[in-house]
């Protein structure tokens, strides 16, 4: 962004690994190794003094001032939602939550109205579908509100990067605020979208084809089979696509790339962890499937009640048509499991995102000059306090 300098991505074209940030010196007072050897993180990031430590303590995990129970506690600033160091899972997981909880008139503001529309238009579609029978009217139905629907999830994108990032500073951001940031962002991004939805479903082209083809040709068994397998056989790759292409959005916002680039940018950072960002967006999933399900599982029950019966028939392709009544109970479902989960998803995306530039490319050190925090030197902080409040 250009009023936060911390998102300027740096001039080298290949970030360090993880586990090696930019040298420094140890800065005036900073206590550590006496041989001057790594700090108790390890790697290049210089020795951090524990909370409440004294020019006497060891500087290591050893048993002195700050320690508990011989650990040390290293500070870490934190103006905002997260501290400002590597992150852990649930740290990522409780900074999404924190993020909502803190900006909740903003945050959920926006995913509420996004997806009430998005809801009465799948809602509508299904209820022309409802009046029309018809296999024809029911693939419509499904298809026509995708275009807008993509439009809304870009908007979401954008405007729900703004708050995370403005949130990681500890500073509140009005809707109006992260609109006007976010739009000139919103083309690029829709291209972004596409492109990379694009490459995520060409690997099970193949399959999908060989699949349909089967279908025609009355149900050629050959052909299923061949078509299922290799369908199949491109999911692996498909989702190596996805992860490898997953912090692409927050890169294009907020460090300004184009969409090439911030495809690029993206497979750097997500180079040498691939199965970390896997594991984190899968249980992040997970966890937001099972409560979606036990919101939704009421209203659903509800629409089945005031239906009576299921209207369409088993080989449909919308898989329950219900009267207008049931279609809105479950749209009213949709909409409240949709407020949550849209700032949740995104807020994960972003702080996976911030959480590899800290360890491949010190962000921290940025993030923590950017939020008005006293600076340490260029490697890290010195006993810090954390922010009031937080």
């Amino acid at each position: 962004m250009t009023d936060t300098p911390g998102w300027a991505s740096p001039g080298s074209p290949e970030p360090p690994r993880d586990d090696v940030r930019p040298p420094a010196g140890p800065p005036s007072g900073a206590v550590g190794d006496a041989a001057g050897g790594p700090g108790p993180y390890g790697g290049a990031y210089g020795s951090i003094p524990h909370q409440g430590q004294s020019g006497g303590g060891t500087g290591q995990y050893g048993a002195g001032p700050g320690s508990y129970g011989g650990w040390g506690a290293p500070m870490s600033p934190k103006p905002g939602i997260i501290p400002l160091r590597p992150l852990g899972v649930g740290e990522i997981l409780d900074g999404a939550v924190t993020t909502v909880r803190r900006h909740w008139r903003t945050a959920l503001g926006l995913s509420l109205g996004l997806a009430a529309l998005e809801q009465l238009l799948q809602a509508l579609g299904q209820w022309w579908a409802y009046e029309r029978s018809g296999d024809v009217t029911e693939i419509v139905a499904m298809l026509a509100p995708f275009p807008l629907e993509v439009l809304l999830g870009v908007v979401a994108i954008g405007m729900l990067t703004m708050v995370v990032s403005k949130a990681v500073l500890g500073q509140p951001v009005a809707l109006s605020e992260a609109w006007r940031t976010a739009r000139p962002r919103l083309a690029a991004l829709t291209g972004l979208t596409l492109l990379t939805g694009l490459i995520i479903a060409a690997p099970f082209v193949p399959g999908i084809a060989l699949l349909v083809a089967g279908v025609v040709d009355d149900l050629n068994e050959t052909m299923l089979g061949l078509g299922a397998i290799l369908a199949l056989a491109a999911l692996p790759l498909a989702l190596w696509l996805a992860i490898g292409l997953s912090l692409a959005a927050p890169a294009l916002v907020l460090e300004r790339q184009g969409v090439f680039a911030a495809m690029a940018r993206s497979r750097r950072l997500v180079r040498g962890s691939w199965w970390r960002l896997f594991g984190i967006n899968l249980l992040t999933r997970v966890l937001m499937g099972i409560a979606s399900s036990m919101v939704l599982m009421p209203f659903t029950l509800a629409a089945l009640a005031v239906s009576g019966d299921f209207t369409g028939s088993a080989d449909s392709p919308v898989a329950a048509t219900l009267p207008p009544l049931g279609l809105l109970i479950v749209a009213i479902g949709g909409t409240i499991v949709a407020t949550f989960t849209i700032p949740l998803g995104a807020a994960v995306n972003v702080l996976l995102y911030i959480d590899q530039r800290i360890r491949r490319e010190a962000l921290d050190i940025e993030l923590a000059r950017a939020a008005g925090l006293p600076e340490y030197g260029s490697a890290g902080w010195s006993g810090q306090p954390t922010h009031p409040g937080v």
